[in-house]
């Protein structure tokens, strides 16, 4: 059957992409850096998930995310009004970046900012140039004279900046690059374009992604001026040993429910905004809406099995594994982080979703290998905020006097 076939292909993709990953920090445990074998194990377990989870992932996108990008893109701009379409594109930048599970992450890393204050600011900063986006489109603006424009300003403000809000600030502009941000922008950008008839169309549907990573930036700088910086500390992350194999399924079981919140928390105005744009605007018919509703379905369920696989197997044992190289042998990070930021990389799914509208919209010109292969050895800065990039912080101390002298915990401070 077709959809056992391409259920398949992407299961082999995601196989292709995470082995690799999972054979090299597997010989590194086995031959250099010791490491405990319940962490081992815990990570084997999250290899699986993250296999399964990535296949399925990448199924649902296409049939969900990237169809009602589409459709809404191209309903919007035959409305010919422009108030309407730029309403839209801040509210759904806006609500696609509160529910993004990186922006989560990032603001409850950053201890001298309110949590609540960086996402609304953050995503402030994504709807409004979400509106930027739409505008240069609709306009036939060339993309460089907006982004060097931009990016001026960045710099000048930067100047000014202090060194507490800048790295915040830059590190915010990753948050357009995660799982549920990249699939919707882009095919939001396809929709709006397909209406124009004149050959720059297809290629001012790209950019979107570049253009919003620069409105968090900007965003957060500004905050610098007004804000008032609380105390806070480094975060810690506190990796827990399991005494046996059902306290580990355990540890897994209890990830679950906390993964399917998030990732609902993450779906949910997409799916509420679809479900009313369906009612009141688009009428899709039955057969094109169930294909959307179960790709829906496929994306929560992959998403949830890989950030459990991700955070529970994969974050443990990196953690753990940079602390032991930094202390052991310090001079084989930069080699062994090349190398990893190559594979991991490749095996995330927003990259993946990235890479295959290029090279549908491109009609091939620019292949999903030739995507792939030149975002590996780049490794973007904006890339280490997605999921797969959780497990390879930077580790500065790690010790058992930030814990209970009874407890086998492990307190790891993390700089990243």
């Amino acid at each position: 059957m077709p959809g056992k076939t391409i259920l398949r292909e992407k299961l082999n993709e995601s196989i292709s992409s995470v082995l690799p990953i999972a054979l090299i920090v597997a010989l590194m445990c086995l031959s250099f850096v010791p490491v405990t074998a319940d962490l081992m194990l815990s990570f084997l377990l999250g290899t699986i998930m993250l296999i399964v989870g990535m296949g399925l992932f990448t199924l649902g996108d296409e049939a969900s995310m990237t169809q009602i990008g589409n459709h809404t893109g191209a309903r919007m701009t035959k409305t010919r009004r422009l108030w309407l379409i730029l309403a839209l594109s801040f509210i759904l930048g806006g609500a696609i970046t509160v529910a993004e599970p990186d922006l989560q992450v990032l603001a409850s890393n950053v201890p001298h900012i309110n949590t609540a204050v960086l996402i609304i600011t953050v995503s402030v900063g994504v709807g409004l140039f979400l509106v930027v986006c739409m505008l240069r489109i609709l306009l036939g603006i060339q993309l460089r004279w907006v982004l060097l424009g931009c990016y001026i300003v960045v710099f000048a403000l930067a100047a000014l900046s202090d060194a507490g809000f800048l790295s915040v600030a830059f590190d915010s502009g990753g948050v357009t690059t995660g799982p549920m941000t990249v699939p919707f922008i882009m095919a939001l950008g396809v929709g709006v374009a397909s209406i124009r008839s004149d050959k720059n169309a297809e290629a001012d549907s790209f950019g979107l992604v570049a253009l919003c990573s620069i409105g968090p930036i900007l965003a957060v700088m500004i905050l610098g001026f007004f804000y008032e910086m609380e105390d806070g500390t480094v975060a810690a992350s506190v990796i827990q040993s399991y005494a046996d194999t059902v306290a580990l399924g355990g540890g897994y079981v209890k990830a679950i429910p906390h993964y399917m919140y998030e990732v609902a928390t993450a779906l949910a105005p997409i799916v509420v905004f679809f479900l009313l744009f369906q009612v009141f605007s688009l009428k899709l018919r039955k057969l094109p809406f169930l294909k959307i509703v179960i790709g829906l379905i496929y994306t929560y369920v992959g998403l949830v099995l890989f950030l459990v696989g991700v955070n529970v197997g994969f974050s443990s044992l990196g953690t753990i594994l940079g602390a032991q190289l930094a202390i052991q042998s310090p001079w084989l990070l930069v080699p062994i982080a090349m190398v990893m930021g190559w594979f991991i990389i490749s095996a995330e799914p927003a990259v993946h979703v990235l890479n295959k509208q290029v090279e549908e919209i491109s009609a091939g010109a620019v292949s999903e290998k030739a995507m792939g292969l030149s975002l590996s050895i780049s490794f973007p800065p904006t890339a280490s905020h997605a999921p797969m990039a959780k497990g390879s912080m930077k580790v500065a101390v790690i010790g058992p006097e930030a814990t209970p002298p009874e407890s086998k915990a492990m307190a790891v401070k993390i700089l990243g």
